[in-house]
C-alpha cells in the first residue's frame, strides 16, 4: 500500500525548497478547474508516456492526488509509477479536499505559477502598456510603431493585431533592435492575455533598450472586447539582427541574467550539476526550427518564451536545477533571467562551440515500452467497416481536439483513463479496435480495455490500428468529423478563453479579472518564492 503525505509536509517541502513533484492525475480540464499552485497535471491516460520525460530522477519524491467522478485516481496511478522505477510515491493525505481543509489556496486555469509571476511583475514594476484603443490610434495614423507578439507562432497565425510581427518570447531582446532601429519608434508587445505581453515588455526595459515600450494592455483579449477587428493567417516573421545588435544583445542579456542571479557554466564541467538527489532539466530554448537542424545531445526543445509561460510542464520538480542553452547567449540567458526571478536553480551553457550542435531531429521520445497487441491493418480495419458481417467498435484515445477535427468514421471517443465509463455508451461488440495518432497510447489502453472486458466475462477480441489515424489518413480511408460519438466527456483539455476565435466577451472578461486577483493569491499561498529584480 502507497504511503501518505500531508498538507504541512508538502507545504514544508515546497516552502524549503527541497525537491518535489507534486501530481494532479485528473485529465487537464477538471485540473484546471482548482489546484495547489505547484500542482503539475500529468494524467493518469498519459503516465507511461509522459513520466520519465517530466520527472527524470527515478527517486525524486513524488505526490499524487486525483478525484474523479466519485474515484480516486491517485492510488492506481502510483501503482503506474512505481511499475516505471519511481521509489518515493505518495498519496496525498485526503486528496485535493485534504488540502483545501488544511487551509491550501486553490488556484484556477493552467500555468498559473507563471501567470501570477507575470501579474506579480507588473504589480512590483508598473510594467508599461497601452490600451487596445490607444494602439489602434497609433496604427491607424500610421505613427511610428511596431507591434511584436509574443505568442507561438501557430497562436499568432491563429489571430494577430493587424500589422503585427511574429516575435515570441525569447527573442524579443535578441531581434527587437533590428525591427525597431530607431530609439524614438514606439515598440509594442502583444499576446493573449497579459502574461507573455507583461514579461516580453519588461524584457526590454530590463535589457535597457532605448526604445519606448509599452505592453498591450489584456492582449487579444482586450483588442476583441473593444471591438476591434484582429487579423488571421499572418505570416510577418522577424528578420536576423546584424552583429552589431547581436553583440549589444549578448551584452544587455548578460547583465539582466547577473541582476537576476543566474549561474553560468562550460558545457564540458555541467555533468558537475547532476549529484546524487538533484534532478538537472537541459532544454535548448531556440526555436524548433534551430533545433531540430542541428541541438547538443542531452538538451530538450523548449522555446524560451514557452518555456517561461509553461514552467509547470516542462518543470514539474519545484525544487530542480534548469540549464539553458542557446547558441548565442541571449535567449537562454534571458530565459534564465526569468526561471531565476521565479525561484528556479538556473544555468546558462557558456558559449557552446558549433560543432557541439551536431545532433539533428527533434526531440527524442522517452517512455515505457508499450504492451504488447494484436494488430489490425488499416486495409483490414476498412473491410471489417464495410462488411458489417461481425460488429466492430473503434475506440479513439487521441485528444479530442484531433478526434473532432478528423477521425475514422464511426470511431467513439474515449479517455483512456476513462474507459470503464466509456463502456457504458459504446455497444457491446464481439470486437473493438484502438486507435490513437500513432497507436501508442492505443496499444496501453488496449490492455486497459481487455481486463475491464475480462472482468465483465466477455470474450470480445481487442486489436489495435497499426500505425493508428495517421496510416489510416495517409492510406486514403474514409474519414469524418465532430462530435457524434462522444463516449465520454472531452475533459481532455482546458479549453482556454484566450484561445481561438469564438471566445464570450463574458469569458474573456472572465479570465482577465482573475488574472488581476493573483497576487492576491500568491500573498495567501506563500509558497512561491518570487523575487521580482
Amino acid at each position: 500500500m502507497t504511503a501518505t503525505i500531508d498538507f504541512a509536509d508538502v507545504r514544508r517541502h515546497l516552502i524549503d525548497r527541497t525537491e518535489i513533484a507534486l501530481l494532479d492525475v485528473r485529465e487537464e480540464d477538471p485540473f484546471a478547474q482548482e489546484h495547489p499552485l505547484w500542482a503539475a497535471n500529468l494524467p493518469l491516460s498519459r503516465i507511461e508516456l509522459d513520466a520519465w520525460r517530466r520527472i527524470p530522477r527515478r527517486d525524486t519524491l513524488i505526490v499524487v492526488y486525483g478525484e474523479h467522478a466519485g474515484t480516486d485516481l491517485a492510488p492506481l496511478a502510483a501503482e503506474r509509477l512505481t511499475a516505471l522505477g519511481y521509489t518515493q510515491v505518495r498519496l496525498l493525505a485526503g486528496g485535493l479536499e485534504g488540502w483545501r481543509a488544511a487551509g491550501g489556496e486553490l488556484f484556477r486555469d493552467v500555468n498559473v505559477p507563471s501567470k501570477s509571476f507575470g501579474e506579480l511583475v507588473e504589480h512590483e514594476r508598473h510594467t508599461p502598456s497601452l490600451s487596445a484603443q490607444e494602439v489602434k490610434a497609433l496604427i491607424d495614423a500610421r505613427a511610428d510603431v511596431v507591434v511584436l507578439d509574443a505568442r507561438r507562432f501557430d497562436e499568432y497565425q491563429t489571430m494577430s493585431i493587424p500589422g503585427a510581427t511574429s516575435v515570441p518570447g525569447a527573442e524579443l531582446v535578441l531581434r527587437a533592435r533590428a525591427l525597431a532601429p530607431d530609439p524614438k519608434t514606439q515598440i509594442v508587445v502583444n499576446c493573449a492575455g497579459r502574461t507573455r505581453s507583461i514579461i516580453g515588455t519588461q524584457s526590454l526595459v530590463n535589457a535597457g533598450l532605448p526604445n519606448p515600450v509599452a505592453a498591450l494592455r489584456n492582449g487579444t483579449i482586450g483588442w476583441k472586447l473593444a471591438g476591434q477587428k484582429l487579423d488571421h493567417g499572418a505570416a510577418r516573421r522577424a528578420t536576423q539582427p546584424n552583429d552589431a545588435q547581436r553583440a549589444t544583445a549578448q551584452a544587455d542579456a548578460r547583465r539582466v541574467a547577473g541582476r537576476a542571479g543566474v549561474r553560468w557554466i562550460a558545457l564540458d564541467v555541467l555533468p558537475a550539476l547532476e549529484l546524487p538527489g538533484r534532478t538537472v532539466y537541459r532544454f535548448d530554448v531556440r526555436t524548433p526550427e534551430e533545433y531540430e537542424a542541428g541541438h547538443i545531445e542531452g538538451f530538450a526543445s523548449a522555446p524560451g518564451g514557452q518555456l517561461v509561460q509553461e514552467t509547470d510542464h516542462h518543470v514539474p520538480v519545484r525544487g530542480a536545477r534548469i540549464v539553458l542553452v542557446d547558441d548565442d547567449c541571449v535567449r537562454a540567458a534571458m530565459s534564465a533571467s526569468w526561471l531565476a526571478q521565479m525561484g528556479w536553480d538556473a544555468h546558462v551553457v557558456e558559449m557552446p562551440p558549433q560543432s557541439a550542435f551536431r545532433v539533428h531531429g527533434a526531440s527524442p521520445s522517452v517512455h515505457a515500452t508499450a504492451p504488447d497487441a494484436v494488430e489490425v491493418t488499416p486495409a483490414e480495419l476498412n473491410a471489417w467497416l464495410r462488411e458489417s458481417l461481425t460488429p466492430v467498435a473503434v475506440l479513439d484515445v487521441t485528444t479530442s481536439a484531433n478526434h473532432v477535427k478528423r477521425h475514422i468514421p464511426g470511431a467513439w471517443f474515449a479517455i483512456r483513463a476513462q474507459l470503464q465509463q466509456a463502456l457504458e455508451d459504446i455497444p457491446l461488440v464481439p470486437r473493438y479496435v484502438l486507435t490513437c495518432g500513432s497507436s501508442l497510447l492505443a496499444r496501453f489502453a488496449a490492455r486497459d480495455l481487455r481486463a475491464l472486458l475480462d472482468a465483465r466475462g466477455s470474450d470480445a477480441e481487442v486489436y489495435v490500428l497499426a500505425g493508428g489515424n495517421t496510416a489510416w489518413f495517409a492510406a486514403g480511408f474514409p474519414s469524418e468529423s465532430g462530435e457524434q460519438r462522444l463516449a465520454v466527456p472531452r475533459t481532455d483539455r482546458y479549453r482556454r478563453p484566450y484561445e481561438g476565435t469564438d471566445a464570450s466577451p463574458e469569458a474573456m472578461q472572465a479570465y482577465l479579472d482573475w488574472e488581476f486577483g493573483l497576487v492576491e493569491q500568491l500573498g495567501r499561498d506563500g509558497t512561491h518564492h518570487f523575487r521580482v529584480i
